[in-house]
């Protein structure tokens, strides 16, 4: 799998998780929700990965 798809993942996953607390301004919030979206970002990477090399 390509680097740079894990880690743009991981980059717009951090951004939806930061997005609605720098509204709010919640430093606790921001940043579970960043590690939740960071996680569910590398996840759906690795699923998309193994489904792309499935097909090669």
């Amino acid at each position: 799998m390509n680097r740079s798809a894990i880690g743009h993942g991981t980059f717009g996953g951090l951004l939806t998780g930061i997005y609605p607390a720098l509204i709010m301004g919640d430093i606790l919030k921001t940043i579970l929700m960043a590690s939740i979206g960071a996680v569910v970002s590398f996840c759906v990477s690795l699923v998309l990965g193994s489904l792309t090399k499935r097909k090669k």
